[in-house]
């Protein structure tokens, strides 16, 4: 049943590791891979020696980490209380409404962001309203809400997706535990705290070793679609630089070093994660 899935990590992820060889050399589209100008680490020393590396690089960890505090424990937090729900129909809806957004382009959700935070939109007359402001705030021109706006409208949209493997997980729990628990007098959260979230939690683990691992490979989606030039300090990443600084620019070796340096720190990331979890806890990945 796997094997389909194999092939296809195997095709888009394991091989196209062969162009990481363009990193170290001075690559000219027509010539043969192994004929290129091998340069060594040409490419590395000039984009660390680029200041603006550097900036792309404290966008690209800021947002990933306010992602991470928030993006984290909140669908463990929602998988806990749809868990609770005893009316099943209504437990399907309230699933199906949180899975929806998932669904939605980064396209459609931009121009509803822009939409809504527009000096005339929804929230600007809402905050109007309730006397918080006296005029409208240009949320989307101001680079201090950048961040804020690309988190949570992250969050938004995959908050309902990534409860799916919680769910799962809770699902799998062993109803007498709970019976037990309810012959003791525990209630619906001393339930939550010392028998679901005791038994979930190796699968929290493997996600929080995972997204630890994914910190610095945020993709570039969001804030491409939600920046605008009042913002474009706080709005690039290291994906939009790889993009911008290597591809758009025909510098292909330099893309590729930038793309192959985010690869290289994610693995670091993840091994050093999970060797953490192995010292604290029995949970780990491998």
């Amino acid at each position: 049943m796997i094997l389909p899935f194999v092939i296809w990590l195997i095709i888009f992820r394991y091989l196209p590791l062969w162009g990481w060889i363009t990193a170290f050399q001075n690559y000219k589209p027509g010539i043969p891979l192994f004929q290129q100008q091998w340069v060594g680490l040409k490419y590395f020393k000039e984009m660390f020696n680029d200041p603006e590396f550097y900036l792309v690089m404290r966008n690209t960890l800021a947002m990933s980490l306010l992602g991470l505090i928030f993006g984290f424990p909140l669908p463990i937090l929602l998988a806990l209380l749809i868990n609770e729900i005893r009316n099943e129909s209504f437990k399907r809806t309230v699933q199906t409404i949180s899975y929806l957004p998932h669904f939605v382009s980064w396209v459609i959700v931009a121009s509803i962001v822009h939409a809504m935070l527009a000096p005339d939109g929804v929230v600007n007359y809402l905050l109007i309203q309730i006397g918080l402001i006296q005029e409208p705030i240009l949320f989307l021109g101001e680079p201090r809400y950048f961040w804020w706006i690309v988190v949570f409208a992250d969050l938004w949209k995959e908050l309902g997706w990534n409860t799916i493997i919680y769910l799962a997980a809770i699902a799998d729990v062993n109803p007498a535990l709970y019976e037990a628990a309810e012959i003791d007098g525990a209630g619906r959260f001393k339930k939550m705290q010392y028998i679901t979230l005791p038994c979930i939690m190796p699968v929290v683990t493997v996600i929080l070793i995972l997204s630890i691992g994914n910190i610095i490979n945020i993709g570039y989606e969001r804030q491409f679609l939600l920046r605008t030039p009042a913002v474009r300090e706080v709005s690039e990443v290291i994906d939009l630089y790889a993009l911008d600084y290597g591809i758009r620019a025909g510098r292909f070796s330099f893309g590729t070093a930038a793309s192959m340096f985010k690869s290289v720190i994610s693995l670091i990331l993840v091994f050093s994660a999970n060797q953490m979890s192995k010292r604290v806890s029995d949970y780990r990945i491998f």
